[in-house]
């Protein structure tokens, strides 16, 4: 498995005060001075995943919509991004190291 990049940054763009770091085509965005557990690096590898077999721009196309439409039903940002089928399938297997290496492609589905 490929190390993931990690780029430490005093601003990132795009995250919030509460977002710890975020997944931009496979490199990890971190803010500057916070330490990555490696819980976090390893949810965001099994984006890195996600993104490989949707050819990285069809990841963020799907990820904004299904944000958008679980805004409408949710009615909160928060909400509708925790029940986003990507990120339901990173959650619920950060803590399992051998993950990538059993899974099988578009797992994310089983989350819609």
């Amino acid at each position: 498995m490929r190390k993931q990049r990690i780029v430490y940054m005093k601003r990132p763009p795009f995250l919030g005060k509460n977002v710890i770091a975020m997944n931009l085509f496979g490199m990890i965005l971190a803010r500057k001075g916070r330490t990555l557990s490696p819980t976090t690096v390893f949810h965001e590898r099994i984006h890195t995943a996600q993104m490989r077999e949707m050819l990285y721009i069809f990841f963020y196309i799907w990820y904004v919509i299904e944000w958008l439409v679980r805004i409408l039903r949710h009615l909160s940002a928060w909400k509708a991004y925790s029940r986003i089928s990507f990120e339901r399938e990173a959650y619920e297997n950060e803590n399992n190291p051998g993950y990538l290496i059993q899974r099988k492609h578009y797992r994310w589905t089983r989350y819609l």
